[in-house]
């Protein structure tokens, strides 16, 4: 018999270490700089992906249900990469049934992502409210007015922190990609931004034109889903992501303005694709973004400039930044050294990039 216990001892020391180590929770330092994880009190640094379309250009909710085996070889070759963090972009119209019905179904297979971020030791920045695929977007949704819109997000922001309350793989809510406040004088048609690459990524928060400034309408519809958010889940973070013309300067403006919209905000996401000969000004614009909370660089990409101009950016940004997270649209670096395309090459010099650097990025003082 006490052969038979050694026996099994063994077994499981053995065994052990293929499992992930279980993930603390995160939050933001004592003094609001950076992050740190609640059990053991270290620094923490995001440093991982954006995974928010497949290599065939499908979202994630396209294709979570039939080829749940990709999605789980996407992860241990974003963690191999040396990911700590991955950000899934939910789509509304997959998640609600209806202004204040959501899908259960959906949830659950949220709950599943969750059960596979534990596993893989990965933290998930889960953005919210996406109409990416226009045609999926549902025509109740669209003709809703703004304050009902406002109230249907409310409801899917609940429904999201009430499945992922006690997770901690739940990095934080990004409650949504790219928001901007109508500006103009006269009622708006679309509350979806030009596309780029058959997605709309930028989503207007209202349509209809008001006298009253816009950041206090950006400010006050964070506070809406912040106060739906917290009455499911108190503990984890919440941001929204910002385009880099959300600062107040001359030409185009999103109405976030960080220093007047982020009270309620744990920290500042920004978006920020350094172009050619201007790495000197996306810094700038990132400074900008220096309030006093922590700034996580959520979208980056060497899509307007050289490899090197790149990676000046983000070496300098080290200053202001304390987190980084590119891009992974499941397709191995292998992969990418294999193709004979540019978008091949440029693919293969970030994913070297990211690898070589992350241990830099993420034990940095």
């Amino acid at each position: 018999m006490r052969i038979f216990f050694l026996i099994a001892l063994l077994f499981f020391v053995s065994v052990k270490p293929l499992v992930a180590a279980a993930l603390d929770w995160i939050q933001v330092s004592p003094d609001g700089k950076s992050f740190i994880t609640v059990e053991e009190q270290k620094k923490f640094v995001p440093w991982g992906f954006n995974y928010d379309h497949d290599r065939d250009g499908r979202l994630l909710e396209d294709y979570w249900n039939t080829e749940w085996k990709a999605v789980e070889q996407d992860f241990a070759e974003m963690k191999q990469l040396g990911a700590n963090v991955v950000r899934i972009h939910l789509q509304f119209g997959k998640f609600m049934s209806a202004p204040d019905q959501p899908r259960n179904v959906a949830l659950k297979k949220l709950d599943e992502l969750l059960r596979l971020a534990e596993r893989t030791g990965l933290y998930l920045d889960l953005t919210g409210l996406g109409c990416y695929h226009k045609q999926d977007v549902p025509a109740w949704y669209d003709q809703l007015n703004d304050k009902e819109r406002w109230q249907a997000q409310a409801n899917f922001w609940e429904a999201i922190a009430r499945q992922c309350a006690n997770s901690p793989a739940i990095f934080c809510y990004d409650l949504m990609n790219e928001p901007v406040v109508h500006g103009g004088k006269k009622k708006g048609t679309d509350w979806l931004g030009p596309g780029f690459a058959g997605k709309h990524f930028v989503q207007r928060i209202t349509l209809s034109p008001s006298e009253q400034p816009r950041p206090e309408i950006a400010a006050a519809w964070i506070k809406t889903l912040v106060d739906a958010i917290r009455k499911q889940d108190q503990r984890h973070l919440i941001t929204v992501g910002m385009v880099h013309w959300s600062l107040k300067r001359p030409g185009l403006q999103s109405g976030f303005v960080p220093e007047q919209v982020s009270q309620h905000l744990d920290f500042i996401s920004v978006h920020i694709y350094p172009e050619k000969g201007k790495v000197d000004e996306a810094l700038e614009t990132l400074k900008g973004f220096d309030i006093g909370k922590p700034i996580v660089i959520e979208e980056t990409f060497p899509l307007k400039s050289s490899p090197q101009e790149f990676e000046e950016f983000i070496q300098k940004s080290k200053q202001y930044a304390d987190g980084w997270i590119g891009f992974y649209w499941g397709k191995t670096l292998a992969e990418y050294k294999q193709g004979k395309t540019i978008r091949d090459a440029i693919m293969a010099s970030w994913l070297e990039f990211f690898q070589k650097n992350g241990r830099q990025f993420k034990t940095e003082p």
